[in-house]
């Protein structure tokens, strides 16, 4: 038993430290319906080393509920621009192109709005975990992944957890290996 353990181990080992990039760098678009402070972003990623990547992503949103101001319900629905950067390391699986990848990150948000209390700056960290997809014949990189967000600072009436955010990303593959 305690050789099965071992050979498992390092079998895992091996797989996670020779996991090989199919790309370097990819530049397109992020999409999370889940989140309303970005819900579409341009999104960059880069490895900075054969299985760890850095995700970059800035864009925006609007809440998809509109809300009272004066006395009066309206469609005013608050808009938000954010920045987040994520630390991604990839595994991979028995399929070309395709890996797994877990990681965390940091989102800094801005919503405007003129009701004060959906007004304000927000700051939250993330773990996340998701696959990444290099089609081996065009250079188009796909990844699905779900960023679970605890905001340490946010307005007013925004929640202080965001379970439900997930997000698919197309890219276009800039130098590939």
């Amino acid at each position: 038993m305690k050789k099965l353990l071992c050979m498992t181990l390092i079998a895992g080992i091996s797989v996670a430290a020779y996991s090989q990039a199919d790309y370097k760098n990819a530049i397109g678009i992020r999409l999370a319906p889940g989140s309303y402070y970005d819900a579409f972003a341009f999104s960059f990623k880069t490895f900075v080393s054969n299985a760890g990547a850095l995700e970059f992503n800035a864009g925006g949103g609007s809440k998809s509920r509109s809300y009272y101001w004066n006395n009066d319900y309206n469609s005013r629905r608050p808009f938000g621009l954010s920045v987040s950067g994520t630390y991604q390391h990839h595994f991979k699986i028995p399929v070309e192109g395709l890996r797994w990848f877990v990681g965390g990150g940091l989102s800094a948000y801005n919503v405007f709005s003129k009701d004060s209390r959906y007004e304000g700056f927000g700051l939250g960290i993330y773990p996340t975990g998701g696959i990444d997809y290099k089609f081996p014949a065009i250079p188009l990189n796909v990844t699905a992944d779900i960023r679970p967000t605890i905001f340490l600072s946010k307005p007013d009436y925004n929640d202080s957890f965001n379970g439900a955010n997930f997000g698919i990303s197309a890219r276009y593959v800039i130098n590939g290996r």
